[in-house]
């Protein structure tokens, strides 16, 4: 599957509307929370009463005075019994216990080109807690301000790393119990690599490399927003707008500030292959990296090195080249997880569906169940009718025979 860049026309009022779309997409994509002005609102409300009640005060004194009184009564108990601060959730009718995951949307190659994002799914996956994800066009972010973050229950919990740990411990999932001290800590380094230095080399390529990015891994940013404004104009945008401002990745300032960006590419490249070879070095020849089943940091290294190993071949990557030609336990250990916690993986790619491990709607089930009881009763009409079509031929027959026979003995009888 290609990356989609034909346009769409439909004329002027399609046009009109689609500039309007695209202002609304940047506005959309400024890292600005709006203000909340309800507490202002709500200042203002109170103190436009309190001037009502001055002046009915002045008018008449001792209603004043009783309304005052009346006042100080309310904020007395209003002190005494707070009303409950409600929780702010995107997803109200949420069923119990179920997490649901808010990420960026699918694409031809991968389940997700952030490696947070499926970081947090393959975990969800493999230790089989139900999920859903949310398609909510990339409009929402955490409190936080970031991507991914799951809601269960009516709370939510944003960042990776912490949604792991209070996932685990409310659904009683640890997937590090087997480790011992020594090994934990080594997980602790080496996920601090992966995730501290790895992710920026990752990133240090994607921002100087915003076209090679796209048709790496075949974005079609139409599908993504879930609008109509055509793939030329969005790759514009994305360009100039979502490479500073969105967080698909760190921007190419953030990026720079960290300390990769003021590198040179062949030198960001080393960095890459320097920490691809120390995991491959502590992988060797085991099926994960601390034995027969995986654990939190091969959720973690499969999260990132699919960002390397699942970009198109035509898109040069020196990165990929290197962990082919000389890490193939690397990629091995991508296919083990993928296998393992991602058998639809295919069916992601091809229908770019948010929930393929979801069982289908039962009313699919119950419009097959009425075509098959609809094609049973036609068959079981039209065998019916062939069968009364059958005897009244077969009554013809005999009716015509008593004919025959009737003619036959009149000449008899003459």
């Amino acid at each position: 599957m290609t990356m989609a860049t034909e346009t769409e026309n439909n004329g002027p009022a399609a046009e009109t509307k689609d500039i309007k779309d695209v202002k609304e997409i940047k506005d959309a994509l400024k890292d600005e929370t709006p203000p909340d002005n309800k507490q202002d609102e709500a200042a203002k409300e109170s103190a436009a009463k309190g001037d009502e009640k001055k002046e009915e005060a002045e008018k008449k004194p001792e209603d004043g005075a009783v309304a005052a009184a009346g006042g100080a009564g309310d904020a007395a108990a209003g002190t005494q019994a707070a009303p409950a601060k409600a929780q702010s959730v995107h997803k109200t009718n949420y069923e119990k216990d179920t997490v649901y995951l808010y990420q960026f949307p699918r694409t031809p190659l991968l389940p997700s080109i952030s490696p947070y994002c499926l970081k947090v799914e393959t975990w969800l996956r493999l230790n089989g807690i139900k999920y859903e994800n949310v398609d909510h066009k990339m409009k929402f972010r955490s409190k936080k301000g970031q991507l991914p973050f799951v809601e269960v229950n009516g709370e939510e919990i944003a960042d990776s790393a912490i949604i792991l740990r209070e996932l685990g411990q409310k659904y009683e999932k640890d997937l590090d119990g087997c480790l011992n001290a020594e090994q934990k800590s080594v997980q602790h380094a080496t996920i601090s690599m992966i995730e501290n230095h790895l992710v920026w080399v990752i990133n240090c390529w994607r921002t100087k490399n915003l076209d090679q990015m796209l048709k790496g891994y075949k974005i079609n940013l139409q599908h993504a927003l879930g609008t109509r404004i055509p793939n030329s104009i969005l790759n514009i945008c994305f360009k100039f707008t979502f490479g500073r401002k969105f967080n698909w990745f760190q921007g190419a300032k953030k990026v720079k500030a960290q300390g990769m960006g003021v590198h040179k590419p062949e030198e960001v490249i080393q960095f890459g292959c320097d920490d691809l070879k120390v995991l491959s070095d502590m992988l060797a020849d085991k099926p994960f990296f601390f034995g027969d089943e995986p654990t939190t940091l091969d959720v973690v290294a499969f999260a990132n090195l699919a960002q390397i190993l699942y970009i198109d071949r035509e898109t040069p990557f020196s990165l990929r080249d290197y962990m082919q030609e000389n890490c193939p336990n690397l990629v091995g250990h991508c296919s083990r997880m993928k296998e393992r916690c991602f058998p639809d993986w295919d069916e992601i790619c091809s229908t770019l569906d948010m929930n393929t491990h979801l069982p289908k709607p039962e009313k699919t089930e119950e419009k097959e169940g009425k075509e098959e009881a609809k094609e049973t009763k036609e068959s079981k009409e039209e065998k019916e009718g062939d069968k009364e079509k059958a005897d009244k031929e077969e009554k013809d027959v005999e009716k015509d025979k008593e004919v025959d026979e009737n003619k036959e003995k009149d000449k008899e009888g003459k």
